[in-house]
């Protein structure tokens, strides 16, 4: 081993694709139990009322995607859903940081929970509908769509790799703070005569 690769793997952090591998089961596990739950519980009834109004627990089938856009494109929503997929699983080779895998995770849990509505549920593969059952501040999705846990997953993870950008945070454990100060650090040609 050269003195550079011991000086790498010293300096970059562990790769954490067992860190994304276990958000993904234990969210991915959740949205499937609380869905069957959904279906045996809510089918046939009207919205239960919680937490004093809070959130209302009702059934609903989306066609669509959220705020029920792109009804009549449920395969094309199956797709973009199997390309989520298919881009995290390339990335997690490389991912060294703690919060991307965290937000990674919680998409792919998220991406997977609906795609497995899309593939399994009625009305057929690629067309199925996502089972969807909270709606919060008031029924039938009046104050906000109704949504299950795949889709928190995915808007909180989406929101948690958001910041990590923002603060500058790479998927790789690299910041790219650090790469702008080495690149303003290197002399240039002139500095180096």
């Amino acid at each position: 081993m050269s003195t550079e690769d011991t000086t790498d793997a010293v300096t970059r952090p562990k790769r954490r694709g067992l860190l994304l591998a276990a958000v993904v089961l234990v969210v991915f596990a959740l949205d499937l139990v609380t869905k069957i739950v959904a279906v045996s519980s809510l089918e046939g009834r009207e919205p239960v009322r919680i937490l004093g109004g809070a959130v209302y627990l009702q059934l609903v089938r989306n066609p669509g995607a959220a705020f029920s856009m792109a009804t009549g494109m449920t395969w094309v929503l199956t797709l973009i859903a199997v390309g989520v997929v298919v881009a995290i699983v390339w990335i997690v080779p490389k991912l060294r940081s703690t919060g991307w895998a965290i937000g990674l995770g919680l998409v792919l849990a998220g991406a997977m929970g609906n795609l497995v509505d899309r593939f399994f549920r009625a009305p057929g593969p690629l067309r199925g509908h996502v089972i969807d059952f909270i709606s919060v501040f008031a029924p039938n999705g009046d104050a906000w769509p109704v949504f299950n846990v795949a889709d928190s997953g995915i808007v909180v993870g989406g929101a948690l790799i958001v910041l990590m950008a923002l603060l500058g945070r790479d998927y790789d454990g690299t910041s790219s703070r650090d790469k702008k100060s080495t690149v303003d650090s290197e002399p240039t040609v002139e500095e180096s005569k």
